[in-house]
Order: C-alpha cells, then structure tokens, then sequence
C-alpha cells in the first residue's frame, strides 16, 4: 500500500464514528438473527450502525445509510437467501468496497444459510433476484444504461465480496461469538491515533491504571482535568487500550460535545 493510502487509512480510523456497520436484508434476518448481533455488538462496547425498519426509506435515508458508512471503521455484511433481491443492499456493499479499496474499510462477510459459490456464481436465490432486476431493465428501457451500469457493479461486488474469507453459520450463538471476536481483531478495538512511543505516559497513567485494576462491584468515575495541550486525551486513550480488555465491555467515547 502506498504511503498517502496509509495515511488516509490512518486519519480514516481516527475520525470514525462507529466501529461496525450492519448490512442486512431485514427481511431475513433482522428479528432472527441482525437484532441479536447488534445487541451483542453493543454490550461488548463496539458502537454499531443498523438502520432502522420503521423508517420510510427515501432520498435522505439513502443519505444517511452513506454517511453511516464512511464514518464507520468496518462494516459486517449478512449475506442471506434475499440480500440481492434488494438494490438497497446492493448499492451498501458497492459503497462498502470502494472505502474498503480507499479509506481501509474492514469486511466481514457473514453467510447466513447461503453458499459462498452462490454468492460468486450468482446462482440459486442470487441468480432468481438477478433475473428481477433484468426484468426492471428491460422495464424502464429510457434509463436503461444506468440501469445496466448498476446490475454489472453489483455482480462485481458480490464476487469480491464471497472471496473475502468470511465466515459461514453453525449454531447461531456460537456463530455471533465468534463473528464478534473477529471483527474485533479486525477493526483492532484498541483507539487508534495514539502516537507509537510515549515517553513518560506511565508515570502519567500510575494511578489511574491500578485504579482500575482494583475495581469494584460499584460505580466509579475518574476525572482527569487540566488546561489545554497537557495530554489528558493522550492518557485516556493510554488507559483505555491497557485496560479494556480487563472487561466485559468498554467503550471509548471522543468529542461527544462535537457529535451529541
């Protein structure tokens, strides 16, 4: 990878706002399978996207699905029976690789009860929702190029997206364990942006690092206050990438004035 792609992939991580976002056919998985991985996401301290069904999809959402995209450091695709019966899912895959090719998006593909030669070949449900959108094709014959232009983009992205290496249901419990563990891995959980070599940050962080590890049952905060330029936010994420591993769950929360 070239040194400016590196450094894009860089400030990319740093400035996202979520760590996972979800792409789902919800009529597949969203109450059987998408509404528990999120939740597990969630408890295990990964911010996470998932649209929501009420919504009235329109322009703006489209806007907003995005937007979601590009401030999310990586991005698990459900790969069900019906995921290319919708362009909706298919326009989010497309826009899902090309930050993957930019901004070092990470993909996990998750094949919920459908072969990964399915996907590549375009066959089975894949090859019927293909036949559906050459039929609309075919059907609005004065965009018929655009059209055209779309269906050949997302075959090409489903291919690429099956030659990923993801990862295939067993038992869905175990199944959303073990897609957590390695997304995490992936996305590398531990804050990005902190500079490699810290000279003194262990005399900065000595009470707070046996603080936690002597935690209780109880609430606690800790406050680490001073003017500007001293470095709190530095030994924050100093603290944090020692420490949240010591838990069941964690988050890191950055400029919440700047996003709330």
């Amino acid at each position: 990878m070239a040194y400016k792609q590196v450094q894009e992939s860089s400030k990319f991580r740093s400035s996202s706002i979520y760590d996972v976002f979800l792409s789902f056919r919800g009529e597949d998985t969203r109450k059987t399978f998408t509404n528990q991985l999120y939740e597990a996401l969630v408890d295990m301290g990964l911010r996470s996207f998932m649209d929501d069904n009420e919504i009235e999809r329109g322009e703006n959402i489209k806007s907003e699905l995005d937007k979601a995209i590009h401030q999310s450091k990586g991005s698990i695709i459900v790969l069900s029976k019906n995921y290319a019966s919708s362009s909706w899912c298919l326009d989010e895959l497309v826009m899902i690789l090309e930050n993957k090719k930019n901004r070092g998006h990470v993909i996990l593909p998750a094949f919920y009860y459908v072969d990964s030669s399915d996907v590549k070949e375009h066959s089975g449900s894949f090859s019927i929702a293909f036949a559906r959108h050459e039929k609309k094709l075919l059907e609005n014959s004065e965009d018929g190029q655009a059209w055209a232009k779309w269906i050949e983009g997302w075959r090409k992205a489903l291919k690429e997206v099956s030659s990923l290496g993801g990862m295939t249901l067993q038992g869905k419990t175990q199944f959303i364990e073990k897609i957590i563990k390695v997304i995490e891995e992936k996305i590398n959980h531990s804050v990005v942006g902190i500079a490699p070599y810290l000279i003194g940050i262990d005399y900065l962080a000595k009470d707070l690092n046996p603080w936690l590890k002597n935690r209780t049952d109880t609430v606690s905060v800790a406050g680490v206050c001073g003017m500007g330029g001293i470095r709190k936010t530095t030994i924050a994420k100093y603290v944090f990438n020692i420490n949240y591993t010591n838990f069941e769950g964690s988050s890191f929360l950055e400029n919440t004035r700047q996003y709330s």
